[in-house]
């Protein structure tokens, strides 16, 4: 017990401890940082993936609404910064929108605007890809 006192007073007294107490705190202060930022990046990239399903969700139950675009463009606007408000994440109105906007546009169920597209039987447009891969593939050798 005596060299355990001993070896506890030499390491008060030559700094050893001091010293020992620095270089945990130089070594595990960025460690800690850096999981801070993950957990802060990862809960950042979950809230963005629940706006994303709330907007998706609440643009596909208001297609079939009667009412206006613009009413269904704010009622799903409401419905997914109360939905996200409840749950506790804060989310600006600019990119609630912009969520609902995104949503709109990637929904299946809602009509594109272009008007050289001619709807199919649902009252879809044809998309821009080619889904059976036959489209002519660009020769990198005649681009310039």
């Amino acid at each position: 017990m005596k060299t355990l006192n001993d070896i506890v007073n030499w390491g008060f007294q030559s700094g050893l401890l001091v010293w020992a107490f620095y270089f945990g705190f130089a070594v595990g202060k960025p460690w800690i940082d850096s999981k801070i930022k993950h957990a802060k990046t990862q809960q950042q990239r979950e809230a963005w993936t629940l706006l994303e399903q709330a907007a998706m969700t609440n643009v596909n139950a208001l297609v079939s609404a009667n009412m206006p675009g613009h009413q269904k463009f704010d009622e799903a606007t409401k419905q997914v910064a109360k939905y996200l408000s409840n749950h506790g994440i804060q989310v600006n109105m600019a990119t609630v929108q912009s969520a609902v906007q995104a949503a709109y546009e990637k929904s299946p169920l809602t009509p594109t605007t272009e008007p050289t597209k001619k709807p199919d039987k649902l009252g879809q447009k044809e998309p821009d890809l080619v889904p059976d891969g036959k489209a002519k593939a660009i020769d990198p050798k005649e681009v310039e």
